[in-house]
C-alpha cells in the first residue's frame, strides 16, 4: 500500500536532516524538483501570481485559482507538496473551507499566515497583522476540520517586521499552542533572531530564503546547525526562469532565430521524457483502440 504524502512528510520533518522544498510556480517546475532529487516540493503564492496572473504578490490569486494551481501541481509528482494559503481567504470560517479545499487537491501541508487581507509577499514593507486572537482562531477551525490527521498545517506570522521579534515569537508560541504543526516566523533580520527561533518552539521551525530578502541568506547545512528542520527557496525558480527567458526573447527579438541558444536549451526527446510522454505512448497502447 502506498503511503500517503501527508504521512511521508510528516515522517520527514521528525527525522535528523532538515527537509529542503524548492518552491515551484508551475506544474513543470514541480516536476524539476522532483526530478533533480528533492524529497518535497512547495507551491509558493509569490511564483502562482507571478506565473498565473503576471502580477505580483499582494493577494490577487482567489481560493479556487490556488486550489487549481495546488492539484496540478500535486498531480504532477510523486512527493509531498507543502502549499501556501495565503491568509485562508477570509475568516476561520472561510479557513474551514479553505483546508478542505486544499485536502481534497491532495496537498500535505497548507500555510496559513496572519496578515490582514489582501496581503503582501513577506519580504515586502507595507504588512500588517490581523490580531494574535483572529489567527488562533483560524488555526483551531483549519485543526478541527482536517479529515486526516496527518495533514500539517503551518502556522505563519509577518509580525516581525512592524511589530519586532518579540511579538512574532509570542505570536508563534500561541499558534503553536492552538494547533500548528510548523511554525514560520517571516523574516527575521539576523542570525540572533534565527537562533532565538529554533530555540523557543517543541514543534518544526520553517527558513524562508529569499533571494535579495530581508533574512540572512544562509546554505542548508548552516540552517540545518541553526536548528530549522524545514527550509524552502520560494522564489529562485521564478527569478531564474525570468532572466532566461527574457534573454532568450531579446535574442529572438535581436537576431530573428534562437539558433545559438539551443546549446543551452533541453532537446526535444528529453523534454517529452521529462514530461511523461512515455507513459502516455504505453497507456495509448492499452486503451486506445481502433486507430
Amino acid at each position: 500500500m502506498t503511503m500517503r504524502k501527508t504521512t511521508m512528510l510528516r515522517q520527514m520533518m521528525t527525522g535528523n536532516r532538515i527537509v529542503v522544498a524548492p518552491g515551484a510556480h508551475d506544474a513543470l517546475t514541480a516536476k524539476i524538483i522532483e526530478q533533480v532529487g528533492f524529497s518535497a516540493v512547495y507551491m509558493t503564492g509569490y511564483g502562482q501570481a507571478a506565473s498565473h496572473l503576471g502580477k505580483p504578490d499582494v493577494g490577487l490569486l482567489t481560493l479556487t485559482e490556488m486550489v487549481a494551481r495546488a492539484s496540478n501541481i500535486v498531480e504532477a509528482v510523486n512527493v509531498p507538496v507543502i502549499a501556501d494559503a495565503d491568509t485562508g481567504f477570509g475568516n476561520a470560517v472561510n479557513v474551514m473551507r479553505t483546508l478542505r479545499e486544499y485536502e481534497k487537491a491532495g496537498v500535505a501541508a497548507i500555510q496559513l499566515e496572519d496578515q490582514v487581507a489582501p496581503k503582501k509577499c513577506g519580504h515586502m514593507t507595507g504588512r500588517q497583522v490581523v490580531s494574535k486572537e483572529e489567527m488562533v482562531g483560524k488555526i483551531k477551525a483549519a485543526a478541527d476540520v482536517r479529515t486526516d490527521p496527518d495533514l500539517m498545517i503551518i502556522a505563519r506570522t509577518d509580525a516581525r517586521t512592524v511589530h519586532g521579534i518579540g511579538e512574532a515569537l509570542e505570536r508563534a508560541k500561541a499558534y503553536e499552542e492552538a494547533g500548528a504543526d510548523i511554525l514560520f516566523i517571516e523574516s527575521p533580520e539576523s542570525v540572533e533572531e534565527m537562533k532565538q527561533i529554533t530555540t523557543s518552539f517543541k514543534v518544526p521551525v520553517l527558513a524562508n530564503m529569499v533571494e535579495g530578502g530581508r533574512t540572512p541568506f544562509l546554505p542548508v547545512k548552516e540552517l540545518q546547525d541553526l536548528g530549522y528542520d524545514l527550509v524552502i527557496f520560494p522564489t529562485a525558480s521564478t527569478y531564474l526562469v525570468t532572466k532566461a527567458l527574457t534573454r532568450l526573447m531579446t535574442v529572438l527579438k535581436e537576431t530573428g532565430t534562437t539558433a545559438s541558444l539551443i546549446p543551452e536549451m533541453i532537446t526535444f526527446e528529453q523534454f517529452n521524457d521529462l514530461i511523461g510522454l512515455t507513459k502516455i505512448r504505453e497507456i495509448e497502447n492499452i486503451y486506445v483502440k481502433g486507430n
